[in-house]
């Protein structure tokens, strides 16, 4: 483009050197080469002025392109954050669960635990009692031992409740 304008100007230029060494700087010629400039050049502004505004109005169309797919990726990410979100709060809510029923069981072990530790420690006592002949005889004593036994063992009766677990 730019030797295009070069050469259009060169080529004028020499026409004006040419009439003014003819007719010696007629002002009207004058005045037509350079409206004819004037025109070129107004033409061509309005022409880098439209290719300006094309290519502007491009760039924003790409652009209002890219917020869109960005809008629906960011709605995508909001999406499974918030069932990321959900299904993290239910596995903490079922973590608490399982937590209450270690503590629950953990405890019941450790009493259960102690119970053994007493009928294990008693019944120690009870069988060197047991073969002194004072318990478990004829004598109307009962054995502990049996007693805990059956609190620990009750008969096998099953309800529809303990079933279902």
């Amino acid at each position: 483009m730019a030797s295009s304008s070069t050469g259009a100007s060169s080529g004028s230029s020499s026409f004006a050197l040419q009439n003014s060494g003819s007719s010696e700087g007629c002002p009207q010629e004058q005045n037509q080469v350079m409206d004819q400039r004037k025109r070129k050049r107004m033409i061509s502004n309005r022409e880098s002025a439209r290719r300006s505004r094309m290519r502007k109005q491009k760039h924003l169309g790409d652009l209002m392109a890219q917020v869109g797919q960005l809008r629906g990726e960011n709605a995508q990410i909001l999406q499974s954050t918030d069932v990321t979100t959900q299904h993290y709060l239910s596995i903490e809510a079922e973590n608490s669960i399982l937590r209450a029923q270690v503590a629950e069981l953990s405890h019941r072990l450790q009493s259960l635990n102690e119970i053994i530790g007493y009928v294990s420690s008693t019944s120690l006592l009870f069988e060197s009692d047991d073969q002194a002949g004072l318990l478990g005889g004829d004598d109307g004593f009962m054995n502990p031992w049996n007693v805990v036994s059956a609190w620990m063992n009750p008969p096998a009766m099953a309800s529809a409740d303990i079933v279902m677990y």
